[in-house]
């Protein structure tokens, strides 16, 4: 799989995004956005960008949380989307490699798993720094590295977790699932924990919170599958800020 599949497949994979997100706990972002907003996500400020919003929900959380938020994303269809379930925010069609603002434009940054997601990942990093002001914040979510390097044996809560591959290293990820009569495939990146803190130091940010949120009992009970994520990180959250 090239950098050019990766680019363009979030546009193809659009409608299946739409429906798969917008099913009320369908995904894992019903489970764990609030391990985000609570504990990485400062008070709302000045003015947030949000890096890869894709059909706003990340967005219209932050702006029920009184953030004055712009989105940004690549899809020209998840921009309409966005901009269709929220007429009077602001969403624009950006890379998030080389943002339409100028320099401390922001006093936060958000990217909700949506680094992982971006060919030139050190460059997006390079911009967040770019457009926040000084001693302003950038807030992450990833998919969690070990995640991304192994899995589990089977669906069992006790099933073992085997890394086959090397952790270390860039390399392509595509996974197609079907659940519930949605489906949807995800292309992307798998980086290590030092890929993304290199790239958070060259870019002069200095890490401030590390978490690995396990899930929730509630999420257990409503996804019995995720008491797997009881024993292992299923994302890492971060927040870095701008020195």
């Amino acid at each position: 799989m090239d950098e050019t599949t990766v680019d363009s497949s979030w546009e193809r994979e659009a409608e299946n995004w739409v429906r798969w997100v917008r099913r009320p706990g369908h995904d894992s972002y019903w489970y764990f956005r609030d391990a985000f907003f609570d504990e990485i996500v400062p008070p709302p400020g000045r003015q947030t960008l949000e890096m890869g919003c894709g059909e706003g929900r990340v967005a219209r959380d932050l702006v029920a949380r009184k953030h004055r938020v712009i989105g940004i994303d690549s899809s020209p269809t998840l921009i309409r989307y966005a901009r269709e379930a929220d007429p009077s925010g602001r969403y624009e069609l950006a890379d998030a490699a080389s943002l339409p603002f100028a320099d401390a434009s922001f006093d936060l940054v958000i990217a909700y798993n949506s680094l992982m997601d971006i060919t030139d990942m050190p460059g997006a990093v390079r911009e967040a720094a770019r457009v926040l002001e000084p001693a302003g914040r950038f807030c992450i979510s990833v998919t969690h590295p070990l995640n991304d390097a192994g899995l589990f044996e089977s669906a069992e809560p006790d099933a073992a977790f085997i890394i086959r591959g090397s952790y270390f290293g860039r390399r392509p990820f595509e996974g197609h699932y079907e659940r519930d009569g949605l489906e949807m495939t995800f292309r992307g990146w798998m980086y290590a924990l030092e890929d993304y803190c290199r790239a958070l130091e060259s870019a002069g940010f200095l890490v401030e919170r590390v978490r690995e949120p396990a899930a929730s009992d509630d999420a257990v009970d409503k996804q019995p599958g995720y008491r797997r994520w009881q024993r292992l990180p299923l994302f890492l959250q971060l927040r870095a800020v701008k020195r």
